[in-house]
């Protein structure tokens, strides 16, 4: 079964398909550890500005739907905010966290349930997490990186129907996967013609050195680029590995819409703690 989900059409304000609804709002998450008020401050400020039409679904952990309730009750949002539910409690609070967010529906709306893998990614757990899960929600589901046994879970996952989630840094050097690692992630995401999300380390939009930590981040233009490249026969590993903005930008706005679509179709979403940081990026690149 393939895990690839049509998107919905391009944002509004114009803002190009390649990058509607491409960053999911992963405040409350590491670096950013946003306080609940504040994040959802930002993401009802960020829903009604100029750059909406970027920003996708709210990232929220399981454990802590009591708190974004209270906050969007006091909130009062004009629409349910999109969420996507990462779960932090085991496979079993899947039922009764799902049960609180539809008991809400006027505050949220369930795109997106998101978990990681236990060590070993078997039949049965995925088998019982698409019981969990709607149809009509996309679900994500972490493997562990590292060795194939990594590879083989992502490929269960795809098997299954869920988009394999790929984490592409992190608070130590271990987390940030090699260009090697991220493109055989894309290879197995090809062979199932499947979707897949990005988390963590992708604030920027071209590869760099992060000076103060020493720890070279991916960049989430490196990695739609190569996407593209992917659907095409291009060099992924080529595309991960580039640092010069000016030439990934000029390769990203070369790509016709329905390239775009087709690129988004794959690549659907990655998570940042920032909207802001992304979209500054896209702006001194020209592509918004």
């Amino acid at each position: 079964m393939s895990s690839a989900v049509p998107l919905p059409a391009p944002g509004p304000r114009g803002i190009p398909p390649l990058f509607a609804r491409l960053v999911d709002d992963a405040a409350l998450f590491p670096p950013g550890n946003a306080a609940m008020p504040d994040a959802v401050r930002m993401h009802l400020e960020g829903r009604d500005g100029d750059h909406a039409g970027v920003m996708g679904v709210f990232l929220c952990q399981a454990s802590r739907l009591p708190e974004l309730i209270t906050e969007l009750i006091k909130a009062k949002p004009a629409k349910p905010v999109a969420l996507s539910l990462v779960i932090d409690t085991g496979l079993g609070g899947v039922p009764k966290a799902l049960s609180i967010v539809e008991s809400r529906a006027e505050l949220l709306a369930l795109r997106m349930v998101e978990m990681p893998a236990p060590a070993d990614v078997d039949d049965v757990w995925l088998e019982r997490v698409n019981e969990f899960v709607p149809e009509d929600v996309i679900r994500v589901v972490e493997p562990r990186r590292g060795g194939p046994e990594w590879l083989e879970g992502i490929r269960r996952v795809v098997e299954h129907g869920s988009w394999p989630k790929i984490r592409c840094g992190g608070l130590s050097n271990e987390q940030f996967p090699s260009v090697d690692e991220v493109a055989d992630f894309l290879s197995v995401i090809s062979a199932g013609e499947a979707s897949f999300k990005a988390t963590a380390g992708l604030h920027n939009a071209v590869r760099h050195v992060d000076h103060e930590t020493g720890f070279t981040h991916h960049g989430f233009l490196n990695l739609l680029v190569a996407t593209a490249r992917l659907l095409s026969g291009g060099d992924v590993r080529e595309a991960l590995s580039i640092t010069d903005g000016a030439a990934l930008a000029e390769e990203a706005k070369g790509l016709t819409d329905q390239a775009a679509h087709a690129v988004r179709a794959v690549f659907g979403s990655y998570g940042s703690c920032s909207l802001t940081e992304p979209v500054e990026d896209l702006e001194e690149l020209g592509l918004l």
